[in-house]
Order: structure tokens, then sequence, then C-alpha cells
């Protein structure tokens, strides 16, 4: 048996006081004289004896009582076996998940609440003076730090459900962080969870110093359906024209299930979509149809009726359709009478016509498609800009000129990587392969017939066969060479003919099937498709288009029905980069403005999905998964944590044992003073 505070024993020397009480108690006898003296002499005799015997087990029993009570301050234990004994402070980190599956009930409570209970038994079972850190999925700044045992009940109260969700391995990365950071080298974490298999990441305790303990709650089984993910089925949605978004249906039970039905909110309409059936622990991809009838941006709403489980059966999405789609075509000396034709005769597009000599490098960003007008030569410069405003985003159509510097093309197209301009063949070759799988040319053409007329070029450039540099053919000549290619860079990508746009040499120009929808399909494209939604609890960054004629400083604010916030925000260029820091706390659309309330975009930011799959550890898999390094605690519910936590620290603790026989003693004592009579 050991002691965590053997100081006390020192009380011991109190035992004294009773013993001087008992050696120095005289009690006066009374005399009364009597006619049988021998008679007297026996009575005084025996009640002597009795008086001394009750006396001595009072003071036994004061003794005792004193004694146990000295035990129970001094705290005695008997140690587990390979177990240390830790005295002095403590640091303590605990770990409450608030995710969404901790709304699940367990009995009648739900496992929120039940967490919290655990908390404060856990705070409650360390001494006044240890600290703590209590720590959620929200990360904030106020849990990251340790407090004392009054503060740390106080956050624990606070603690309420949040849309965000970590993996165990960053929650113990920063359990371990703060603890670090004490004055003690006792260390424990505990983590309070359901344990869900998609979070529990962990594979053992990283760092040895800390104890780590997991209170595992367990909920009772629900089922789950959930909408996944959306997207357009194209690069982007057309003005005008029916536009496919597939949408991701799946069902985390073990039975099939029939009739989930999902409808659309857009455009002020609420549409059922229709019924799905949804194969056991499978998804289903449904398309919609969508018509897009105005610009601007549009917002919708994709839902499925589940119970009970229901943040992820609503999907939001925002996109953008350009009002106005700018075009930049860089000429070498005059403009190019075709390109003006098809751009001046569209009205959404705005064509801007500039010598490569006299170019603002900073205005790319704000063009959807550049177009290289027969540059017979590309500087540096150029050739860095144009690549960077590729890998932004942006779309690039380079119709090399005849005499173009081939150095200077080498140069510019292995920055992508693209194939190469070889020598210049003056050749009479026809175009017999279209690519209609492509966006470009996807769903141009109603009847692929035999009637299509397709480009003829009078000379063009062989263009390099390298591999490894993605290069997707859209048209090719009959005898298999590439005549309009395209590669992807970045986020946006590059498209490049073979031949020259000068109708002396391609006819293309005067083809109004291919090259008008070409041009304008191309516009339009990216590599990547749009983004219509974010994640809340993810760190993306969303960019935006910076209203850079504004005067003055400029704050981009995001608000959303019932919240307003400025974001993290930073320009570059034509572009602004926000970061959301964990500061969305709702799913649905949010506005960005600026500080005159002028609304410029709006996002979709939906509920993290990583917690629908409603599958979860138990605690003997849990103890095979990290070991004997990790004490895995599976308590019943209506049963207390502080002493659990007080045995697998200390061991067996004796000081309640020491309370209780302290005041069987004292009772005792009272039994004997009130019913044995001297």
């Amino acid at each position: 048996m050991q002691f965590i505070y053997p100081a006390f024993l020192f009380a011991l020397a109190a035992l004294a006081i009773p013993i001087i009480i008992h050696l120095f108690y005289f009690r006066r006898f009374k005399k009364v004289y009597f006619t049988n003296v021998r008679f007297l002499k026996e009575i005084k005799e025996e009640t002597s004896s009795r008086s001394r015997l009750r006396n001595l087990l009072v003071l036994l029993m004061r003794l005792l009582a004193l004694s146990f009570l000295v035990f129970a301050f001094a705290q005695p234990f008997i140690p587990l076996k390979d177990t240390e004994v830790k005295t002095g402070t403590k640091a303590v980190s605990v770990f409450i998940d608030n995710s969404f599956s901790m709304e699940a009930l367990s009995e009648d409570v739900a496992l929120i609440e039940k967490a919290k209970q655990r908390a404060r038994e856990i705070v409650e079972a360390y001494a006044p003076d240890d600290e703590f850190q209590i720590l959620t999925n929200d990360f904030e700044g106020r849990h990251q730090r340790l407090l004392g045992r009054d503060d740390a009940l106080a956050l624990i109260e606070e603690i309420r459900i949040s849309p965000a969700v970590k993996e165990l391995s960053r929650v113990l990365a920063r359990q371990q962080q703060t603890l670090n950071t004490a004055k003690t080298a006792n260390l424990s974490a505990y983590i309070i969870s359901d344990f869900q298999r998609n979070i529990t990441d962990i594979e053992s305790a990283v760092d040895t110093s800390v104890e780590l303990n997991l209170i595992l709650l367990q909920a009772v089984q629900e089922k789950n359906v959930s909408i996944d993910s959306a997207w357009f089925d194209g690069p982007v949605p057309v003005l005008g024209q029916p536009n496919p978004m597939i949408v991701q249906v799946r069902n985390y039970t073990d039975e099939a299930l029939d009739n989930i039905r999902l409808s659309l909110l857009y455009d002020g309409q609420n549409k059922p979509v229709g019924t799905l059936r949804i194969p056991a622990n499978s998804a289903v991809l449904d398309t919609i149809q969508m018509t897009v009838q105005k610009t601007g941006w549009q917002t919708g709403e994709l839902a499925i009726t589940d119970y009970p489980v229901t943040f992820d059966d609503t999907y939001y999405f925002a996109f953008d359709v350009k009002e106005v789609i700018k075009v930049l075509v860089i000429n070498d000396n005059q403009s190019n009478r075709f390109l003006d034709a098809v751009f001046g005769g569209i009205s959404n597009f705005d064509l801007t016509n500039q010598l490569s000599q006299n170019l603002d490098y900073s205005q790319f960003s704000n063009y959807q498609l550049i177009v290289c007008n027969d540059l017979s030569d590309l500087s540096s410069g150029l050739a860095f800009e144009l690549n960077q405003y590729v890998k932004n985003g942006g779309n690039l159509l380079v119709f090399p000129g005849r005499n173009a510097n081939l150095a200077s093309y080498k140069s510019f197209l292995a920055a992508f990587p693209a194939n190469e301009l070889g020598n210049f063949e003056e050749q009479a070759r026809e175009v017999g392969q279209i690519n209609t799988s492509e966006f470009v040319f996807n769903d141009v053409f109603e009847n692929r017939s035999a009637n299509l007329r397709l480009p003829a070029t009078q000379g063009n450039f062989r263009l390099s066969r390298f591999s490894g540099r993605g290069e997707e053919i859209l048209m090719s000549y009959r005898d298999g060479n590439s005549y309009l290619t395209k590669y992807q860079s970045g986020e946006g990508n590059l498209y490049l003919c073979s031949a020259p746009i000068n109708d002396t040499y391609n006819n293309l120009v005067r083809n109004g099937e291919i090259f008008v929808p070409m041009l304008m399909k191309m516009a339009i494209s990216t590599a990547k498709g749009i983004r219509i939604a974010y994640t809340i609890d993810k760190d993306e960054a969303i960019v935006a288009e910076h209203k850079a004629n504004t005067g003055g400083d400029i704050a981009y604010k995001l608000k959303g029905k019932t919240e307003e916030f400025i974001p993290e925000q930073r320009i570059i260029g034509a572009k602004v980069f926000l970061s959301v820091n964990n500061q969305i706390p709702d799913a649905g659309i949010y506005e960005l403005n600026l500080s005159q309330d002028t609304t410029s975009a709006k996002y979709a930011f939906n509920y993290n999905r990583k917690e629908s799959e409603l599958t979860y550890f138990k605690a003997d898999e849990l103890q095979e998964r990290f070991g004997e390094q990790v004490n895995v605690v599976d308590i019943r519910d209506k049963a207390l944590l502080t002493a659990q936590i007080e045995e697998r620290s200390q061991g067996t603790v004796l000081w309640r044992w020491c309370l209780i026989l302290a005041l069987i003693f004292l009772a005792l004592e009272v039994l004997i003073l009130r019913f044995w009579k001297a």
C-alpha cells in the first residue's frame, strides 16, 4: 500500500490527544455509608472493572476513527502491477466529439449530453489545482489552452452540436500540442466519441509521454440515406439549353430502399424529380435536366426525405452564367475580320483586339478566352503570362503565323507541356476526323452526316508526338496528323491549331458550322468544370473576381440567412482569394458582398458527408487496434467514470474506505457511550 500525500501521516501524532484525555480523566465518586462494608466493597470493585473496559473501548474507537481520518487525507492506494505512480499536479486534455453523429440517442438522451456528463466526471476526478484543456471539433482559440477546473466545467456546459468534424489523428495532435506546454510531466488525454470508422484514423498513441484514454459511447443504430454530391455533366451550364446535372444518392443501410423521393428547388419552383431505388450499401446516379433561361448567379437546392438523420438530406448549389463573355485577340499587325465577325455578331460576347507590343498583362485574368492571331514571335514575357493565364483557369487558342519563330514557340509550348511545332509543310490536306465526344464539339451537330464539310488547309506545321504531353486531338487530318489539339494545364486549357488562321492557308474561318460553335464552346470551357458547392469545415480557397474599378479600401463580406462575416481575403490582380476558416455555421447559400452591399457572387455550402456512414468501432476492436498503450474505457451508461479514472491512474483507491471506517468507529463510540452503562 502506498500514499499519494504521505506528509499527512504526521497528523497521526494527534492520537496522543485522546490518550492524554483518557489518562488524566478522574471521575469523583460520592461516598455513601452502608452497614455492610464487605458487600459495598464487592460492588465497588465490579463497577470499576466495567468502567475501565468501557473507557478502553471508547478510547480504541476514537483512536481508530482519528487514524482512518488521517489515512483518508493521505489517500492510500494499492498500485496496479506495472503502473507508475504519478504524484503532483497533472495536465489533462478532454476532447468532446460534438459532430452531427453525436445527436444520436443513447437510451433516452443524446450522445452529446452523455459525452458532456462523462467530461464533467473526468474533470471532477482530478484535484482542484490540476490543469485542463476542453477541446471540440470546432478547434476554437479558447480551447487551445490549459484552464482551471471551474473554467473547464464552464466550457463543458457551453458545448453544442457543430457541423465541424475532425479526424481523430488531428484531434490527438492538437491535444498533444497543448499538453506539451504544461509545466508538469503528468499528462493525460481523453477522447470522448462514438468512434465512427471513417474518422478513427489513429493507429497508436504518437507521443508516449501522454497517457491516452478512449471513452466509448454507444448509439442506437440508425438508418441513413444521403445526397453525396452533385455536378454538371458539362464544364459549364449553357444558356437556353438543357444542362444535365448528375446527382449521387447513397444508401448506408444493409437493405435495399425503394421510393426515395428526390426533388429540385430552382428558380422559385419546387419540382419533384422522381423516385429512386437504391441497393443496400450502394449509391445511384440520377440525371436532372436543368434549362437555364437567364444570366447571372443561379442557386438551387436538391432534397430527399429521410428520417431520423437529416443533416445530409439537402444539397445546395450555386453557379454563374456569364452575362458578358470577354474575349481578347492578340494580333501582330491587324485584326482578323473573321474573328471580328463571329464575336461581334453575338450579343453576350465582348471582343477586344490588341497588338502584341502593347499588352497589359494584368488584365489577362478578366478574359474567358484569349486568341493568338498568327503571331510570328512570342516574347518570353508574353509566353510566361499566357502560361500563367491558362494555369489559373483561362482558355487560350493559338494559331501560329506562317513565318513563326519556331524557337520561341518551342519554349512557349514546352512550359505547358504541349507538342512542338515542326517545319511548315506547304501541302494540301483535308481534315478527316472530328472528336464529337469532347466538350467543344459535343452536342453541336444534331446529325453527323456525310454532308458535314470539314476544314482543309494548303499548308500546316507538323506537330511532334512526344508521349506524356497529354494531347487530346479535336480534329485530325486524313493522314493521321493533328490539326487541332487540346492540352489541359492547371485549371485551364490550351487549344493549338497546326495551321495559321489566315484563309490563304486555312479555310476554317469560312466553315461557319464548325468555326462559330468551336469559338463559343472554347470561350466557356474549363479544365475541371465549375465549382457549384463547397463543404463546411474544409479549408478551401474561394476564388472570386476582384472589383478593381471600385475606389478606396474594399472589404468583402459573406452573408447568409442569419449571419454575416468578413472572411480572410487576399487580392492578386483581378482575383480575390477568400478563406472562410470554419466561419460557416449552417449549410445554405451565402452572398459575397462588397462593403457597399452589392452582390458580386453567390456560393453554396453543404455539411460534411463524412459522418453519413453510421458505422462504429466496438470496445474490443479499439483495444485490438491500438494495443496496450491506449486505455479503452467501455463504461455502462449509469456508472460513474470518476472511480475508474482514479483506479486507472493510481490503482485501487482506499481513501473512501478510510472515511467509511472512520464514520463506523465514531458510530460505535456513540453506541458504547449511550447503551453501556457503567
